[in-house]
């Protein structure tokens, strides 16, 4: 459905005109929510969760899963547009709420990042290098596995995030246990290759063709999970850095994207960069932009689905990002403890958000935690400054 500017600000009798919706009730969802609100958007969330944290503080949340007829019925009701917070809501959901109301990303972009080898056939068609690799999705493919491709990572072509749906394998034997083990599921196998580094590139990209970023950003991950963002001038280097930007551009292009895109690469130790998938949504590895930029990319989410300008973000401060799991809880206790957030927010330049989960689990997102100074050795002091006092092996 085509769709033409939608401002903010419309009375409550005519609130529909402006309501904004997500699908999704998680901390992305949350976090798009008080952007849009800051805004002059009225929200609605569609999550089966009653206890959502994007749902406790939208003005409408729907209590339905994200095929139900119904709640979908509902959100078209309420909305004048809707994104999403997550790659696994269905894509026959966007499809039909597109045929009523504006939704982007669409359908289409959100089925390629939903399966790694369609994933990889886009990369490849726009000319992005990626790592060696095989679809695995029967016996037969398994056994033309070429030895090159060992050692690798054997993943689960659907539904792994995070370090799910994974497994390193060596040899043979190993691949064929693992395939078993992920229950002969559709994979894709990746040649296993010499890293330097990690770094991702947050995109908007318009109706209209008008693509912003924020900086090219420098992560390392603990155990899959994203632990440590960085972002400031010379974190990468100007070449790489311009490298990562025109290949997510193009990735975007070539899928007629509209929306917050995030792609994630590969840094190998000879200096070559290889893409490694991407999120059509907000990332974690942009949260740093809240406290560190003029825009921040939930902002960029709310302009870009509304179709209001895309203004390039100007980041004002060197930030670091902490990702605050549910472990911390549990750090100095049997039992789930409050972690000394008075001592952490005594540090200058530290920017608190928690995600009103009720309950910590180990591995769980329950925060983050962004650290910005005058300089990048000042944020990063202040960073391990921040580690040190919640028992955090960051750096």
């Amino acid at each position: 459905m085509t769709q033409g500017v939608i401002l903010p600000g419309a009375t409550l009798g005519a609130s529909r005109q402006s309501t904004l919706g997500v699908l999704g009730g998680g901390q992305l969802g949350r976090m798009f929510v008080h952007a849009a609100q800051a805004m002059g958007y009225f929200t609605a969330v569609l999550d089966p969760d009653a206890d959502s944290p994007a749902g406790r503080v939208s003005h409408h949340h729907i209590r339905a899963g994200y095929e139900d007829a119904q709640g979908l019925d509902e959100l078209a009701r309420l909305c004048a547009a809707v994104t999403t917070e997550f790659e696994n809501v269905p894509a026959g959901a966007l499809r039909t709420l597109a045929q009523r109301i504006a939704v982007s990303p669409d359908a289409h972009a959100v089925a390629v990042a939903q399966h790694r080898a369609r994933e990889k056939a886009h990369f490849m068609h726009c000319g992005v290098p990626v790592a060696p690799h095989a679809v695995i999705e029967t016996a037969e493919q398994l056994a033309a596995v070429a030895d090159e491709l060992l050692p690798g990572i054997l993943k689960t072509a659907t539904l792994g995030y995070d370090g799910k749906g994974q497994a390193r394998v060596a040899t043979r034997a190993q691949l064929a246990a693992a395939w078993e083990q992920l229950h002969r599921a559709p994979c894709v196998l990746e040649k296993m290759l010499p890293l330097a580094l990690e770094c991702s590139v947050v995109l908007a990209r318009g109706r209209d063709g008008t693509v912003v970023n924020l900086p090219v950003q420098r992560n390392l991950h603990r155990e899959g999970i994203l632990a440590v963002t960085e972002v400031f001038e010379g974190n990468v280097t100007p070449a790489l850095a311009q490298q990562a930007l025109t290949a997510a551009q193009s990735i975007a292009q070539e899928l007629h994207y509209v929306g917050v895109l995030c792609v994630e690469f590969f840094v190998l130790q000879d200096g070559r960069l290889v893409v490694n998938e991407i999120a059509p949504r907000p990332h974690n590895s942009g949260h740093w932009s809240i406290d560190g930029s003029d825009v921040s990319q939930f902002e960029l989410q709310v302009r870009a689905m509304t179709g209001l300008p895309l203004t390039a973000p100007r980041q004002h401060s060197p930030a670091i990002m902490l990702n605050l799991l549910g472990d911390l809880w549990f750090a100095h206790s049997a039992s789930a403890a409050t972690p000394p957030w008075d001592a952490v927010l005594r540090l200058e330049g530290a920017h608190l958000h928690l995600y009103g989960k009720r309950e910590a689990r180990r591995g769980r997102k329950m925060g983050h935690l962004t650290l910005t100074g005058a300089t990048p050795e000042a944020a990063r002091a202040t960073a391990l400054q921040a580690a040190r006092i919640l028992g955090i092996d960051a750096f």
